[in-house]
């Protein structure tokens, strides 16, 4: 049976008996919202650790004034019977910020960009808030999405760059079957604006192909925001190709150099990501 654990101090203690009994552990952070992208990911842990704990936290700091914050999906009793046994326990704290809460993380390197263009303060607070989680579970591994491409190597560079003891290990983009990259944020979506989500995958898939197939790059880049344009997206944040390292563009066709973007389905950010590779 999944144990739900409220107080780091629980927690804390979870972990550190688990690692008395020399028992390796991983974490799956999220916000909650488990949908099967998420079970993936808690599928991945449990390949690669005896014991599992997924956190589930809806962090404020990440979020901007005027993002959905109050309105991010949160139901703890949905989230633990979609968990079930899948997970050893759950981790959901009511609120991890002293009142007078005055230190943050700010990552620079991959950080610097892309998002952090448009969500100027969304790094320092996945940063700050997933160094406090690791602290409080120094568990020997933690899994994330490869949906979140950058978010990604922004936690690899974390964990180096602070000599912190856990492991990053990744996990493709789940994804539906026409497509769209599973993600809490979908549940935001009418019936008309999910019709054409999929577009988003479908024209990264097709511009990785003309690339992968000698066409220029720039070109490319362009004709797919055109596309989306036309499609229903309002706007399109950026569409890039990137070295996988180190998140700069490039035009180098190989096959793991990454295609990222974001974009706008009426009042719904949908972000995606391939490697030419994938196409």
């Amino acid at each position: 049976m999944t144990q739900l654990l409220h107080e780091p101090n629980d927690a804390s203690a979870l972990i550190a008996d688990w690692r008395n009994a020399k028992l390796k552990s991983c974490v799956v952070p999220t916000m909650g919202s488990i949908h099967d992208g998420h079970l993936a990911l808690i599928a991945r842990a449990r390949e690669m650790a005896d014991r599992v704990i997924v956190s589930i936290y809806v962090n404020p700091t990440q979020f901007a004034v005027g993002d959905d914050f109050e309105r991010y999906p949160r139901g703890i009793d949905a989230d633990m019977a979609r968990i079930g046994g899948l997970a050893d326990a759950v981790y959901a704290p009511d609120n991890l910020y002293h009142p007078a809460h005055a230190t943050q993380i700010i990552p620079a390197g991959a950080a610097i960009g892309l998002e952090s263009e448009f969500r100027p303060q969304f790094f320092a607070g996945v940063a700050t808030i997933l160094l406090k989680l690791f602290n409080q579970m120094p568990t020997d591994f933690a899994v994330f999405g490869e949906k979140d491409f950058q978010q990604l190597a922004v936690i690899r560079q974390l964990v180096r760059d602070l000599d912190v003891p856990i492991e990053i290990l990744d996990h493709p983009t789940v994804r539906e079957a026409d497509g769209l990259a599973l993600s809490s944020r979908n549940l935001y979506l009418d019936a008309a604006h999910r019709a054409i989500a999929p577009t988003l995958h479908k024209t990264l898939s097709i511009t990785a192909k003309r690339i992968c197939d000698g066409e220029p790059v720039t070109m490319m880049l362009a004709e797919a925001q055109t596309q989306l344009l036309r499609a229903g997206f309002s706007n399109v944040d950026y569409l890039r190709l990137l070295n996988p390292d180190t998140l700069q563009p490039t035009e180098d066709i190989s096959p793991d150099s990454r295609l990222l973007v974001a974009a706008h389905l009426a009042n719904v950010r949908l972000i995606d990501n391939i490697a030419l590779g994938q196409n």
